[in-house]
């Protein structure tokens, strides 16, 4: 009998085999010859009618593994329907030979049990309301939002939320935005749980993914913990789903497949006809919009959990207080963390730049050192004794040389965290300082001993990239420094302002979680700025207020749909030349907007040049259908590649 079976790749549709049954059930995992390898594929719906002769292969075999469900299925449909998606791509992200397995793993199962009981903990009255509330919203699909004050203990809150839907027979995900915050939490769900959880995400073993995903299917695997690919994961009985720091851009998925794990967290509960509960200290926009139309469910923490209050903010004005040539941080800042390193607690300096100096330069030539791959400067890195690219990885020596055959004198132009160290190092030669970036936790081992010297005050000063802000809990970390709280708006990016007032939000809430006493201090030469008054109050409701508004005056989301259309290759005039003939036939939709084609602000990238069109149309139209049947009938060479980016997050 002729069957459709979905391979994952770089496909549209489903390839027809025979079967020796009448019908094998959609969604059943099979073995199938595709040119020359064998490779797992599933049973789809619908056979992909031809009017080609083709020699029908035959299924090798099914596999003895529970196949997806209708719901996930259904999921995939939406998932490729909504970003403009080949379909089999993905299904790519759903199955892979190097974790699916017919072997079962029952005694790897049992460090993974959950307890129904546990006695430690207990909630306080803020959050037994918060619990009962999220239990009241229901127990089929809707969209609930927990938001609460850094350090107001929305993790317990959400634990409670799923050992109670666990113990119900059903399975529970909880996304994170970054995989360095598994360890930490690990740890936190230990103590609630009294086992471990199941954690997935890129760099796990792939026997631990063996054994994790063939628990999933047969439902021995109550709770996972992972990152967005977690999402793709076929669970048997899956009954909630919590989104954590939904607001985090880093839910986007910007290379390869484009999508927003967040949006697609609520579509599959849709689908699964689950709750998912979205958690934060302050919403994204979308959200907090959703919220005040009361399309989302809403509860909010106001305390933090052992009542200890938010960090003092305070201001350095940098034009009062001048630095030292060649120095980055004001006496008056090292006075404040003399104070709080006297008292034995820890200090961080914050600034979210990677390596020694993002930009390079010579007093003779003044030639910059720049990325011959990319459109940007190389950043030094001294550790390495290398300037970078952050985009392609090129790397080189600096010792170049000049126009007149000597070689370069070198400015190094602003800091990076190493700089930052370096100087620390001087000012604080007795004590022990470490950099927190992704260039310093390479692996799980390093971030997870890391970590513990944090934890078990082996660490005094940090000094710390966007990476630190993520949750981590310290409970001697007293004062945060920001050494640099000049905001330089990208004129490109209409997501700046809300980007850096989560930022700095989510950074105030890792000081003085257990303390009485702690401090946020900005270095400043704009003291005025209105973005530090927006980080300065307790209230994130006026901020996002305003910016509701701002955002409607100016037509941007939430308030209509974004689409971007990124056309590059290795010749800047055939990348616009092909955006024209784009823009000319997509802009015969009706109800759309088509901006551009531009230059990209970014607009090379490992040697291909990058030109965008930005697509506006109303918030209800899901054009994406009608769009990719007039781009599949536009005739692009294959030297040039169009990516389409449904809602973007980043604007590069």
């Amino acid at each position: 009998m002729k069957t459709p079976i979905l391979i994952p790749g770089i496909f549209n549709h489903p390839f027809t085999y025979l079967s020796q049954k009448k019908k094998i059930r959609p969604g059943q995992y099979v073995k199938v010859s595709f040119g020359k390898k064998e490779i797992t594929g599933i049973v789809w719906t619908e056979l992909e009618h031809t009017k080609k002769n083709v020699n029908l292969k035959k299924i090798i075999r099914e596999l003895k593994v529970p196949g997806i469900s209708s719901q996930m299925i259904k999921f995939i449909f939406w998932f490729s329907k909504y970003n403009m998606v080949p379909i089999g791509m993905v299904l790519k992200l759903v199955i892979s030979d190097a974790f699916i397995n017919e072997k079962k793993f029952n005694q790897e199962y049992e460090r993974f049990n959950i307890y129904k009981k546990n006695n430690k903990i207990r909630l306080n009255i803020e959050q037994a309301r918060s619990l009962k509330k999220l239990k009241n919203f229901g127990k089929i699909f809707n969209v609930s939002v927990l938001e609460g004050v850094t350090g107001s203990g929305k993790t317990l809150v959400y634990f409670e939320r799923i050992r109670e839907i666990v113990n119900k027979g059903f399975q529970g995900l909880i996304l994170l935005p970054e995989i360095a915050l598994t360890d930490q939490f690990k740890n936190r769900f230990i103590n609630f749980f009294g086992s471990e959880p199941a954690i997935w995400h890129s760099k796990i073993s792939k026997k631990n993914k063996k054994i994790i995903w063939r628990g999933i299917v047969d439902n021995k695997i109550k709770i996972v913990i992972g990152a967005r690919s977690s999402l793709f994961l076929p669970f048997r009985k899956l009954g909630i789903i919590i989104v954590d720091e939904e607001h985090d851009a880093s839910y986007k998925q910007d290379e390869g497949i484009n999508y927003n794990a967040r949006d697609m967290a609520i579509t599959r509960a849709s689908i699964e006809n689950i709750p998912v509960h979205l958690v934060t200290s302050i919403p994204s926009i979308e959200t907090y919009n959703n919220i005040i139309s009361k399309k989302y469910n809403h509860t909010k923490l106001n305390k933090r959990f052992k009542n200890t209050p938010l960090p003092k903010f305070q201001l350095v004005d940098l034009s009062k207080n001048k630095t030292e040539k060649n120095k980055w941080i004001a006496n008056t800042t090292i006075d404040i963390a003399k104070e709080y390193l006297k008292k034995g607690e820890q200090v961080l300096f914050f600034l979210n730049r990677r390596g020694y100096s993002p930009f390079i330069t010579c007093r003779n030539c003044l030639i910059k050192f720049v990325c011959p791959n990319c459109s940007i400067n190389l950043n030094f890195h001294k550790n390495i004794n290398k300037a970078l690219c952050h985009y392609c990885g090129y790397s080189c020596l600096i010792n170049r040389k000049c126009k007149n055959d000597d070689f370069c004198d070198l400015l190094m132009c602003g800091p990076g965290v190493e700089r930052i160290f370096q100087e620390l190092k001087i000012i604080f030669p007795d004590k022990k300082i470490e950099i927190f970036s992704s260039d310093t936790l390479k692996n799980q081992k390093i971030t997870s001993e890391f970590i513990s010297n944090v934890e078990n005050k082996k660490i005094d000063i940090l000094v710390g990239t966007q990476l630190i802000s993520k949750g981590f809990h310290f409970s001697k970390l007293n004062c945060i420094i920001v050494v640099d709280a000049d905001f330089t708006s990208h004129g490109y990016d209409l997501r700046t302002s809300e980007k850096n007032v989560q930022l700095y939000q989510q950074l105030k809430g890792r000081a003085g979680r257990e303390s009485q006493n702690s401090s946020l201090v900005f270095q400043t030469h704009t003291p005025e700025d209105s973005t530090l008054a927006n980080i300065s109050v307790n209230s994130t409701d006026t901020f996002l207020s305003k910016e509701i508004i701002l955002r409607k005056e100016k037509k941007l989301p939430p308030f209509c749909r974004l689409i971007a259309l990124i056309i590059s290759s290795k010749n800047q005039n055939e990348n616009y030349k092909y955006a024209l003939k784009i823009k000319n036939d997509i802009s015969k939709l009706k109800n759309l907007e088509v901006l551009g084609p531009v230059n990209a602000p970014v607009y090379k990238i490992r040697e291909k040049f990058r030109t965008r069109l930005l697509l506006r149309t109303s918030k209800n139209n899901l054009i994406q259908s009608r769009l990719k049947i007039i781009l599949d009938n536009i005739n692009i060479p294959t030297k040039i590649k169009l990516a389409v980016d449904v809602d973007p997050i980043n604007f590069y």
